[in-house]
């Protein structure tokens, strides 16, 4: 199974302050959704909230303490289940596909770090408030395969060595 983070991240990798995350780039959102269509997302509780909707065309997975008390979609538009851990809710997706995207916050990022294969990420050429990162991207790790540059930002995908 290929597990990756999706995230965008400032210069110094700040992904937000814990609310929120600092960019809102429509190129971004429009990427984030043509490249996890059809796949499965694993994103905590907070950051699932912050979203505040269900996505459709793909399966999300929320991690949190308490899975019975998220609200699962019921239009059939899009797929949403719970977990009561990072573990668990890899085992689920494992059922699902087998290209995983983690998609936040900063704990579930953390927890799954040691196991991603690769990272995609949004680099923002600009320094914003929040004290949330994304951990730090070691080069003795990760080797950068592909940069996609535009105006203040770049597309980047990292595979793990």
């Amino acid at each position: 199974m290929s597990l990756i983070a999706i995230a965008i991240v400032d210069a110094h990798g700040v992904i937000g302050d814990g609310e929120h995350q600092p960019f809102e780039i429509a190129e971004d959102w429009a990427r984030f959704k043509r490249v996890t269509s059809g796949h499965v997302l694993v994103m905590g509780r907070r950051t699932h909230d912050a979203i505040g909707r269900w996505l459709p065309g793909r399966t999300t997975i929320v991690v949190t303490r308490s899975p019975g008390s998220v609200v699962l979609p019921t239009d059939g538009r899009a797929d949403g289940r719970a977990a009561g851990s990072l573990e668990e809710a890899l085992a689920l997706a494992a059922g699902i596909d087998d290209q995983v995207y983690v998609a936040g916050g900063g704990t579930i990022y953390e927890q799954a770090w040691p196991l991603l294969t690769d990272l995609d990420l949004t680099e923002v050429h600009a320094v914003a408030e929040g004290s949330v990162r994304l951990p730090a991207i070691d080069p003795a790790e990760w080797v950068e395969v592909s940069r996609e540059p535009r105006e203040g930002f770049d597309f980047v995908h990292y595979r793990r060595r």
